[in-house]
């Protein structure tokens, strides 16, 4: 077994004995490493909510273990995997244990945060030492109470075992005794062989509850003396708030009250969770949702063009400037700009060999320029958040993915302290991103605070669809050069977007290309954005796959073959010191994939198309299998390879995959939001294009590489090679490339 340390900080436990029915708990800082939860008496069933494991582990006496759960659950199944690792290490029976969420608690847990597919990586080691810590203890209470060695005393499925006595005891015989030991300083770890939990798949502990529909969800909440609120919001990016006659509207049954309101006062610092472009907002509050619905639809606002600006944001520490320019913008001018910014030098993020001595050398040279429009996030729950603020004090109940970095904003917006503000956390019915910006969650509040009521801010789908934080819009020029012997000696990709680049210098093909140049660039615009599935990967995954099939093409490789060839030179004569992939995973993915997906192998009427990539410290390969029915493509199958580590919960896992294949192939294909005079082209799905059932791929297979690392990113990984592979298949059957998303058009951001 593997000895860790349990002590890392002042903070790293917090021990609580005293508790109801004489359990025991502990509680750790789950960033802080590895510190331990908690034990405490619990009645055979199941609790009302269920979340992410970071916070406590529970243990009562009837040996019943409860996992307390502080961050939140997006439909990722984290309340289902990460509660596994710590029962894993416990040695418990695993239909013995429950999960109940907690709240939020910056004192206890330190990235109560769901984003950027970190929740089981980051938790790896913490949610271990919380189960193999809470067993140390429980051994050790068995060893004092049996008066016999430690190292004598075995345990299985809850029970603990001193086999030369006879003597054994489930957990919370022991809990008590536990409670009143030290805090080991450190523990042992099981081997990885000898998991019987971790790797083995288990239904989502939320399941039964979302499908007979109750009550789970921030729509769901309702509150005695609640109010329904509903804003108002420019109708177009680089529009603000002029004016209105509100006085019709206020004498509509039901409607309680309708003024102006700013969700952030002047001079306030944004964290990165409080962007929203539309500051001064129309609040309307009635009795129901229909009433204040009418009274949303009757109610006159006049609006102005907006002034440039500019404020500054705090991501993680770290300052940056985000300027909104003036203008009402278009989609066609965006494209056209980009264009002639790909067409231009940009700054230089990394540069090797000489690329320009290359190309003058090369015998082939190939260009081609990539595009992809805003995406809003379009949850299957729009915005909405319950908020019931007094004088002295504010309690929140709704979804979002970021609750600590709320506490912050809605403290200083409302003039609380940090205890004083209260925030509990709802499943979600989606994010993809948009829950990490809670600007909604600050303006439930402002509008309580003003009614002096408890209230339910609920966004239509209109307004959920028009108010931003879409996915960036991206452009990339690619340009790579052969040699006469049809090797790849000089590659240049120069990207960026609106208004960031997707640009990552230091991914594939960097290392394996002696002559390599990576430029970016960026415009300044007044939609606002945000991540959005797969950050910046969703885009420039696709793009640089569909260029690498290309390319191949011009070399008169097998794309795959093409692919590991790279590889090879990267694993055995890499080219500069920053790669941030491993090749030779790299490479296993597509190695799997080659074997598992039959490639090679001639299919009369399915067009292939492959494609791999690295992302969120995982590894992704995927081939698409296209059919043409009736002049149009239909995805008849899709194989995914993964190394993603070890899989907690091969079902979930595999879920997860097949989900984000669905969510790429169906945004590639069909979506896109676009913009005349600042306003939004489409505000509900009459207009909006998604993916429909009978167009998601008719099978999959996922296979997951098996080794011993500790787990990756994995929600998602999936979503931005697809994007590569079925353009890539789309060329095979149709013989034509797909250089502009959506591709059911192949231009540029026209839908």
């Amino acid at each position: 077994m593997t000895k860790v340390r349990t002590t890392f900080g002042r903070r790293a436990f917090i021990k609580r004995v005293g508790i109801a029915g004489g359990g025991m708990m502990i509680g750790f800082s789950w960033l802080a490493s590895c510190k331990e939860a908690a034990e405490e008496e619990v009645v055979m069933q199941m609790p009302e909510e269920w979340f992410e494991i970071n916070g406590y582990l529970k243990i009562g006496d009837n040996g019943i273990v409860t996992i307390m759960s502080p961050n939140p659950e997006i439909g990722q199944n984290v309340k289902t995997s990460m509660p596994m690792i710590v029962a894993e290490e416990l040695d418990t029976d695993w239909e013995k244990v429950i999960v109940e969420q907690a709240p939020l608690n910056t004192e206890l847990f330190t990235r109560q945060l769901a984003g950027g597919s970190q929740s089981i990586r980051q938790g790896w080691e913490g949610l271990r030492m919380a189960g193999a810590t809470a067993l140390h203890m429980l051994k050790q209470a068995a060893a004092n109470t049996w008066q016999v060695p430690f190292d004598e005393i075995t345990s299985e499925a809850g029970n603990l075992h001193h086999k030369a006595s006879g003597q054994s005891a489930h957990f919370g015989e022991m809990a008590s005794a536990a409670a009143q030991l030290d805090v080991p300083e450190e523990v042992e770890l099981k081997e990885k062989t000898d998991f019987n939990i971790i790797g083995t798949s288990r239904k989502n502990v939320d399941g039964k509850k979302i499908v007979t529909g109750q009550p789970l969800f921030g729509l769901d909440i309702q509150k005695e003396g609640m109010l329904i609120a509903m804003i108002v919001h420019p109708p177009g990016f680089g529009m603000q708030f002029k004016s209105m006659d509100a006085s019709s509207v206020k004498n509509m049954p039901g409607i309680k009250d309708v003024f102006v309101f700013d969700t952030y006062t002047e001079g306030t610092r944004k964290s990165f969770a409080d962007i929203a472009t539309f500051n001064k907002k129309v609040a309307i509050v009635g009795e129901t949702t229909w009433q204040v619905m009418q009274a949303k639809k009757a109610l006159s606002v006049e609006w102005e063009n907006a002034p440039d600006e500019t404020f500054e944001i705090d991501f993680f520490g770290r300052t940056s400037t985000t300027e909104y320019p003036g203008g009402l913008e278009n989609t066609q001018n965006h494209v056209l700009k980009m264009a002639e910014m790909a067409a231009k030098k940009g700054n230089v993020a990394r540069a090797d060999g000489d690329v320009e001595k290359a190309f003058k050398n090369a015998e082939k040279v190939i260009e081609k320029d990539y595009s992809c429009p805003f995406l809003p996030h379009n949850t299957m729950e729009p915005m909405n958040f319950y908020a019931h603020v007094t004088a002295d004090h504010a309690e929140l109940i709704g979804p979002i993915q970021t609750p600590e970095f709320m506490e912050q904003s809605v403290a200083a917006r409302l003039g609380l302290t940090l205890e004083q503000v209260d925030i509990q956390m709802s499943r979600m019915g989606g994010g993809f991103g948009r829950r990490l910006y809670g600007h909604f969650l600050t303006e439930a509040a402002v509008i309580s605070q003003q009614v002096k009521a408890p209230v339910k801010l609920v966004y239509t789908r209109e307004d959920d669809m028009t108010f931003g934080n879409y996915r960036p819009a991206y452009y990339v020029r690619y340009k790579a050069g052969l040699d006469k012997d049809n090797n790849l000696i000089a590659f240049h990709v120069r990207a960026g977007g609106i208004p960031e680049s997707p640009l990552f210098a230091n991914r594939f093909p960097a290392g394996a290309v002696d002559n390599y140049l990576a430029e970016d660039w960026t415009l300044k615009s007044n939609v606002s954005v945000g991540a959005w599935r797969a950050p910046r990967s969703n885009f420039i995954a696709g793009a640089e796959q569909s260029f690498l099939d290309e390319v191949a093409e011009l070399a008169g490789k097998d794309p795959i073959e093409f692919r590991l060839e790279l590889f090879e030179k990267a694993m055995k004569n890499p080219v500069g010191e920053n790669n941030d992939y491993e090749a030779e995973r790299y490479a296993g993915v597509l190695k799997l994939l080659k074997e598992k997906a039959n490639w090679g192998q001639s299919n009369t009427g399915i067009s292939r198309g492959v494609a791999a990539y690295y992302c969120h410290n995982s590894y992704v390969a995927q081939v698409v299998d296209v059919v043409m029915e009736n002049g149009r493509p239909r995805v008849e199958k899709v194989v995914s390879t993964v190394d993603c580590g070890i899989v907690v919960n091969p079902d979930a896992a595999t879920n997860m995959i097949e989900g984000g294949v669905v969510d790429g192939i169906g945004h590639s294909m069909y979506s896109a939001m676009t913009l005349k005079d600042g306003v939004p082209q489409a505000s509900n799905f009459d207009k909006y294009r998604l993916i429909r059932h009978n167009e998601a791929p008719k099978s999959q297979e996922v296979y997951f590489v098996q080794n011993d690392i500790d787990p990756t990113g994995l929600g998602e990984p999936p979503l931005p090679p697809v994007m590569g592979a079925l353009a890539n298949a789309l060329y095979k059957a149709t013989e034509k490339r797909h250089y502009h998303q959506p591709f059911i058009s192949n231009k540029p951001f026209l839908g």
